[in-house]
């Protein structure tokens, strides 16, 4: 039986990158993004999750521990380990905590956690009650359509940057686009949270009476997780972001057929995807 491998905080993978001259294929890294789920127990009380969140493996017990403090649920803890349920996947093995108290929590995290269990390295895949369930996607149809070429797709960043009103005059906001195989921009939203644009950009389509699939979603961040499972489940076709993705987003946006591009600008684009 072979035993499960502790995940690093980056992990391997081969990029394609576009110049407006050359395409090269290369190796990159990735910084690694895992769920994390937390458990808490304590004397009488047996083991029960109490948040799910995206981390970079690494310091997990200094993690769980501090959520629990900066939550006001307990000042300090007995023990942490990871949990040896029988029933977890071995790739599960190191992403499920439980924290022990020797002593009943400050407040009850049923009462006040229950709702809101679930969090991400960024913000937030809401809604998600465990490590299954947050990897889990509902996605719409795949996207038939066509798709940016990389030069249109290097035109993206500062298309969207003509259409950030709010950033222009705080600097302290991410933005969000959809736009068409040529590049058109059909929806911009900004937002304090980059999932909230994202959130902004699918409900502006809906509540205009059209499909919120399309080309491409444009981001001005990074490629996280949770906005690839948001351009999944829209049934968009690709994601262009500024910044870099990380290892579970490429993971999910190819198992998905979702085209996923990273450190994308005027001179270059790294498709991952």
């Amino acid at each position: 039986m072979s035993l499960a491998r502790r995940p690093g905080p980056t992990v391997r993978t081969r990029v394609e990158e576009h110049t407006a001259d050359r395409v090269s294929h290369r190796e990159d890294r990735l910084a690694t993004e895992e769920p994390l789920e937390v458990r808490l127990a304590w004397p009488g009380a047996a083991a029960r999750r109490v948040w799910v969140t995206m981390r970079t493996p690494g310091h997990d017990f200094e993690l769980a521990t501090g959520w629990l403090v900066h939550e006001g649920i307990a000042p300090s803890v007995a023990g942490v380990a990871y949990c040896t349920d029988a029933d977890l996947a071995a790739d599960q093995e190191f992403n499920v905590v439980t924290v022990s108290l020797d002593a009943p929590p400050l407040r009850e995290p049923t009462t006040r956690h229950e709702a809101r269990s679930a969090g991400s390295s960024a913000c937030g895949v809401c809604g998600s009650d465990s490590v299954a369930d947050a990897l889990e996607v509902a996605a719409a149809a795949r996207w038939d359509g066509p798709l940016p070429t990389p030069e249109v797709v290097r035109t993206l960043p500062s298309r969207l940057r003509e259409h950030q009103a709010v950033f222009a005059r705080t600097g302290g906001v991410h933005a969000a686009a959809l736009a068409r195989a040529d590049g058109e921009l059909l929806v911009v939203r900004e937002d304090v949270g980059r999932h909230n644009a994202v959130d902004k950009v699918t409900g502006a389509r809906v509540l205009a009476g059209a499909a919120p699939a399309e080309a491409c979603l444009v981001v001005s961040g990074r490629a996280g997780f949770e906005l690839v499972q948001k351009a999944v489940a829209a049934g968009i076709g690709s994601l262009v972001s500024v910044g870099a993705p990380t290892s579970l987003s490429a993971r999910l946006a190819a198992d998905s057929g979702l085209a996923l591009w990273g450190f994308t600008a005027a001179d270059r684009a790294v498709r991952y995807c």
